[in-house]
């Protein structure tokens, strides 16, 4: 640690010493000269000759000494001294092409180094047909490799910018056409191993939004106060944005708002909460989940009732419990692991009334469809009743499955919750 501790102080030196050498192997008396720009001036005014700055993944420093203040400063001072400087960047420099996951890092408000057209993630602007694969890209390597193009959409499409023209992850495309597999491929990334240190943090309830992000919910954000490293969080948003530009989220410049924007990512997501369990409660919530499912499939009344009385129990369920809305509010994340294989639309007209929740199969999935109907003091027999007697499944005719009619109902003297599970066959 001590040696790549040592490596990183020297590296802002080792770009002196290296561009330096370079221009007094052809100009000697160069060395003479003390800053690093008045020596690239000098060499400029001696060939008549200005200098093309080439530099990838500029943030690595940024990232990889996120916690040494000193190395990162007298980097930015190099950058400034480059590219922040009247004297020097329109004498000496033709053009400069910078890349790297974060933007220019800011120095208090402003970016530290203004001599640029910034593109990101959050406005790539003209570069938008190069941030990633478009959907005639995609549509066409499919026909090519004779694989199925609503897999490659459902698991790597979904970042979405101002003209709301598809945007697929490349990497993450030609791994799936490699290997002929559409699985996440973003577990082979190093940038994978620090999301759960930033959902962690838990800024103002970040844990519970990453839940709504999960359960397929957008969130508005606020990207502005965000300093372009990633150790300097002041707030929830902070975090939320560099999981934009990491390219965990996909961001709405319009209406200000991120979202997960696939299969893969929520994948990866689940994966690493999954994976600590103990360390987050999400973990514990998205196991519940699952098993809710499973007895749910399974007809298991009981089971089903347990459950969400469990994640009723939790720090999930409403402040104030006390009515149908605060019961839809806990189905939604008691089933928060249907987002994957299934459409959920609350609030469905069908027939001749409206259906709480309806999970629609997506058609990757031989699952049964899911009509759930909620009561309030009532009785879930009475649920099943009125999805019956409203023909809440008429929605659902053109459907070719089998459609399971779910309903729940809250008791507010006895503080239970029942359950009532029917099969609907189709004819």
């Amino acid at each position: 640690l001590k040696s790549e501790q040592k490596e990183l102080s020297d590296v802002t030196n080792n770009i002196k010493t290296a561009i330096r050498d370079e221009m007094t192997a052809v100009y000697p008396e160069i060395n003479d000269t003390a800053k690093l720009s008045d020596a690239v001036l000098k060499f400029t005014e001696l060939s008549g000759k200005k200098f093309v700055f080439i530099i990838d993944e500029w943030d690595a420093i940024i990232r990889e000494a996120k916690n040494e203040t000193a190395i990162q400063t007298a980097y930015l001072n190099l950058l400034r001294d480059l590219f922040k400087n009247g004297n020097f960047t329109p004498k000496a420099v033709a053009a400069a092409y910078m890349t790297g996951i974060l933007p220019i890092k800011k120095d208090g408000t402003e970016s530290a180094i203004s001599d640029f057209n910034e593109y990101s993630f959050l406005n790539p602007g003209p570069f938008l047909k190069y941030t990633g694969f478009t959907e005639q890209e995609v549509q066409s390597i499919c026909k090519e490799k004779q694989m199925e193009y609503d897999s490659f959409r459902e698991w790597y499409d979904g970042y979405a910018f101002d003209n709301n023209a598809p945007i697929y992850n490349p990497y993450s495309v030609m791994a799936a056409v490699k290997s002929r597999a559409f699985e996440s491929y973003w577990q082979k990334t190093s940038a994978a191993e620090s999301l759960i240190t930033y959902i962690n943090m838990n800024y103002d309830g970040l844990q519970d939004d990453v839940l709504r992000l999960i359960a397929g919910e957008s969130l508005e954000v606020n990207c502005d106060s965000f300093e372009n490293d990633v150790e300097s969080f002041k707030s929830k948003d902070d975090v939320l944005t560099l999981l934009i530009h990491l390219g965990y989220l996909t961001y709405d410049r319009k209406n200000k708002t991120v979202k997960i924007p696939n299969k893969e990512v929520r994948t990866e997501f689940e994966a690493i909460l999954k994976g600590s369990a103990g360390k987050t409660k999400l973990a514990g919530l998205l196991s519940t989940s699952e098993q809710l499912l499973k007895d749910t499939l399974a007809g298991n009344e009981n089971a089903v009732e347990a459950a969400i009385s469990r994640i009723r129990e939790s720090e999930y369920a409403p402040a104030y419990y006390n009515d149908e809305q605060a019961l839809r509010y806990v189905i939604k994340f008691a089933y928060i692991v249907c987002v994957d294989a299934y459409l959920k639309v609350e609030e469905l007209p069908s027939g001749r009334g409206v259906a709480d929740v309806v999970y629609i199969p997506k058609r990757t999935t031989s699952l049964p469809a899911i009509v759930v109907e909620l009561k309030w003091n009532k009785s879930s027999e009475a649920a099943i009743s009125q999805i019956k007697n409203n023909n809440y499944p008429k929605v659902l005719e053109d459907y070719a499955g089998d459609i399971l009619l779910v309903g729940i109902n809250y008791n507010e003297k006895t503080k239970l919750h029942s359950c009532k599970i029917e099969n609907s066959k189709k004819r």
